[in-house]
């Protein structure tokens, strides 16, 4: 069976430099828009488990606002200790005026 795509929010509601936390098949999930396009990653920082939906959003870069960790919403990768392990990164794209995502 194909893996699906899963509209998650409008183009509309994610300015670019902005975060949405949505939830695809029991997942939290982070949308990033960047002026790259649209990321989806776990909204969970790999360090402590914190929410990543309260930290911010510059560049590529999401920093969990707990002790400081970034990541590169692109790839997944630390990119600032205190976390070592990556954030999983989902597939995404846009339809029409729709963001989906891919958690298969």
């Amino acid at each position: 069976m194909a893996e699906a795509f899963v509209a998650v929010a409008k183009i509309s509601e994610i300015p670019v430099g902005q975060l949405k936390p949505v939830e695809v098949a029991g997942k939290r999930l982070l949308v990033c828009h960047t002026a790259e396009g649209f990321y989806a990653v776990d909204d969970t920082c790999t360090h402590d488990d914190g929410p990543l939906a309260e930290g911010w959003l510059e560049g590529n870069a999401i920093e969990c606002p707990r002790h400081g960790a970034r990541f590169d919403v692109t790839t997944g990768k630390v990119l600032c200790l205190p976390a070592a392990a990556p954030i999983k990164t989902y597939p995404t794209h846009v339809n029409g005026d729709e963001v989906q995502v891919n958690v298969g």
